[in-house]
């Protein structure tokens, strides 16, 4: 059976704007009026999911969404680099930051390596968790979404570097385990945009 998974980034929040490691901030007020204007657009599925930072079930929630919690779309769990900038854990470990840039098994902030990463996600896609009629949306991090990709297209683990995701877009996988078709970034638009 063909399933379709759309994954919705989360919307806009201080650690993003700040350029830091995802924490357990909220959405700030612009990610939360941003994800009330687009829920008109959030395209219906059979089944709805969230990943369980509060980053994610806030833009459910803002979105009109009554979404289960999904553990396995949990973000990149970073270890003792959670909630610090990137310019900042490179000044202080510049050899831990290249190493983590650069193998996928590195996990030297103690937490989830690239590969486990896309190894967790890449089960949690291949599992097919499909609603009713087939579809499942759900609302993940960027990390995730990117994870996704590379795992739905096949792609070398280093890929995941190349992937962009901005807030609010829809990335959707449809197929199956093994073979998997993408269609990424479509925005969700807002009432005013359509």
């Amino acid at each position: 059976m063909t399933v379709r998974v759309t994954l919705i980034s989360p919307a806009m929040n201080a650690a993003l704007r700040e350029a830091r490691f995802e924490d357990e901030a909220a959405l700030d007020r612009t990610g939360e009026r941003s994800a009330r204007a687009a829920a008109g657009s959030v395209p219906p599925a059979g089944r709805y999911l969230s990943g369980p930072s509060q980053r994610c079930l806030r833009t459910a929630e803002a979105l009109g969404l009554t979404a289960r919690t999904e553990a396995a779309l949990a973000d990149w769990d970073l270890g003792r680099w959670r909630g610090e900038r990137l310019d900042e854990v490179t000044a202080r470990e510049p050899e831990a930051v290249s190493a983590w840039l650069g193998d996928p098994a590195a996990a030297p902030h103690g937490g989830e390596s690239l590969r486990d990463l896309t190894t967790r996600v890449g089960g949690w896609l291949d599992a097919a968790p499909d609603g009713a009629d087939g579809s499942v949306l759900a609302v993940a991090g960027p990390s995730v979404v990117r994870a996704a990709v590379v795992h739905g297209l096949a792609l070398p683990v280093a890929a995941f570097w190349r992937l962009d995701v901005v807030p609010l877009a829809l990335t959707e996988l449809s197929g199956r385990s093994g073979r998997w078709n993408v269609r990424l970034g479509r925005p969700l638009r807002s009432a005013g945009e359509c």
